[in-house]
């Protein structure tokens, strides 16, 4: 008996005149995402997509835990098909449940008519079917309240579905629906989290690191790739942008007042990753920030960071504490790396006693020195593209 995926739609199924576009990147994701386990049909219909392997060496199980990574999926089920009737409905859930009514105690059954030609309504379906598993299996009780087993019954345009209760999809909207950003992906714990939370609501990733050899090591950079890595199973493939930073910071180690290096030295990345979401058609910046976490995250700083650029700054994780965003870290699988004791080049010249509430005119003033084009047209020059 061949297993196929159901996977039903979240906010896709809101969609008005442009829900089929939504409806084709998902399945480009899930194709994508499918492609290294072998060879799967992949169409949409009623809110649903449907996953069959047209081989034998397809790997179906690997499929449906890869697929609990794409965004735009709300619930994922492996089921069994049959035509639509009631009593193979039964003997196919008699069979291809097997197995979960023998550690059960108790099972209720739930029927889903999407095809209302169906001459029985759901309910007489479901007590239908009920009836005949009570008796096949009458050591596992009905329970319709707090089932231990729930058996799906879902009556649709192709077939008739069989499976056990779904298990939760990632939610969230189609990566690549939504356009284009720049994530930047420091090696900390927020930025990642930041990447996973903006490529959630159907945004493609490109991820920029600021690398400042020798002041952070070769091993910083490999645990930034690492991370993109951990992040690819939910934002696709993933190519980092490395900048060299170093010239940038030691310049402004020489002429900018100790107290607005990092205000300064963000302006700076803001700057150098516009002109990236430029030329790859980027409508905005990601960051990690989290309002009030560290000094640099006040409102009046953010807010002289992001005055140097034209482009939205987006932060996913803005409102959170640090608890929410590393349960969520730990959720994605990046926690353990973001932890790995190397430093980025956020913490390269950390001054002693950061402004918190700078002005603008002031900021202005402390970078006067600084050739800010040349320093910007050097970092870009230099600038490595790694894919993960």
């Amino acid at each position: 008996m061949q297993d196929i995926i159901l996977l039903k739609h979240g906010e896709l199924a809101l969609k008005g005149l442009n829900r089929r576009h939504f409806e084709q990147r998902l399945e480009s994701n899930i194709s994508r995402r499918l492609k290294q386990l072998g060879d799967f049909k992949i169409y949409t219909a009623q809110s649903t997509v449907y996953v069959e392997p047209k081989t034998e060496s397809s790997d179906t199980a690997a499929a449906f835990e890869a697929l609990r990574c794409v965004f735009g999926i709300t619930s994922i089920s492996r089921a069994a098909a049959c035509e639509k009737d009631a009593d193979a409905m039964f003997e196919l859930a008699k069979t291809y449940l097997k197995d979960e009514f023998a550690k059960a105690k108790s099972f209720k059954v739930e029927s889903k008519r999407a095809d209302k030609r169906f001459p029985m309504t759901s309910i007489e379906l479901s007590q239908y079917v009920g009836g005949l598993l009570n008796e096949a299996f009458p050591d596992v009780a009905v329970d319709v309240h707090t089932p231990e087993l729930t058996v799906t019954l879902e009556v649709r345009d192709y077939g008739a579905y069989v499976h056990a209760a779904p298990v939760q999809g990632a939610g969230g909207m189609p990566v690549g629906s939504n356009g284009r950003a720049i994530s930047l992906l420091s090696g900390g714990i927020d930025s990642p989290v930041a990447t996973y939370m903006i490529a959630k609501r159907g945004i493609s990733i490109i991820p920029v690191h600021f690398f400042s050899f020798p002041y952070t090591s070769e091993q910083a950079k490999e645990k930034v790739l690492t991370l993109a890595k951990e992040l690819t199973p939910y934002c696709g493939d993933l190519a980092v942008v490395i900048v060299p930073f170093t010239e940038i910071q030691q310049e402004m180690r020489k002429v900018c007042p100790e107290e607005y290096f990092t205000i300064v030295m963000r302006r700076f990345m803001m700057r150098i990753a516009e002109r990236i979401a430029d030329k790859y058609d980027c409508k905005a910046i990601v960051t990690g920030e989290s309002l009030g976490q560290v000094a640099s995250q006040t409102m009046e700083a953010m807010a002289a960071t992001e005055a140097c650029i034209k482009i939205p700054v987006l932060r996913p994780v803005v409102g959170m504490d640090k608890e929410e965003i590393v349960r969520i870290a730990r959720k994605i699988g990046t926690f353990e790396t973001s932890i790995l004791p190397f430093e980025d080049c956020c913490t390269v010249f950390t001054p002693r006693r950061p402004k918190t509430r700078p002005k603008l005119h002031e900021v202005a003033a402390a970078e006067a020195e600084l050739d800010i084009e040349a320093l910007v047209e050097n970092a870009l020059a230099g600038i490595e593209q790694v894919r993960v």
